[in-house]
């Protein structure tokens, strides 16, 4: 990170911004074309940090996923514009968070509700849940497991 300053390199503070954040921005490469969506995840940060998220049975993702699973993600929240006299006196504060990490795509039912369910309660609902069979069926469970990432607050 260019400004120091703005680094946050702690896991609490990082975390915080994770748990209040709505939706995070995936980005896949395949062959120097880039691909980036927006999803709704849930989040755990122990044992292991992972991200959850869900999606279809097929799509553009998970051909690009197939050939390469290795991903940024990220996060941002609390945007607020500031105004000045001149156009460069503009700007925005925000907090942030970037990582990296590979994606997988979870086949095993217990894992799949796993996922589901850590996605459930990032919205709000820490309950135990049930899901209808042939939704289940339609929906496909992508975990990642994040290998590094850093926040900024500006």
């Amino acid at each position: 990170m260019r400004r120091n300053e703005r680094n946050i390199s702690e896991i609490k503070e990082i975390e915080d911004i994770i748990l209040k954040s709505d939706v995070c921005r995936i980005a896949l490469a395949n062959e120097n074309i880039p691909y980036i969506i927006t999803l709704n995840f849930g989040y755990m940060g122990s044992p292991v940090r992972r991200l959850y998220f869900h999606c279809a049975n097929e799509g553009r993702k998970l051909d690009m996923i197939s050939r390469n699973s290795f991903v940024c993600f990220e996060m941002d929240i609390d945007h607020q514009i500031f105004t000045g006299v001149k156009g460069c006196d503009w700007g925005m504060k925000y907090s942030s968070v970037i990582g990296y990490g590979n994606i997988l795509i979870i086949t095993e039912p217990d894992l799949k509700k796993e996922g589901l369910d850590c996605i459930m309660k990032h919205y709000g609902a820490d309950k135990e849940y049930q899901y209808d069979n042939k939704v289940f069926e339609r929906t496909t469970i992508l975990r990642l497991d994040i290998t590094e990432m850093n926040g900024k607050k500006c």
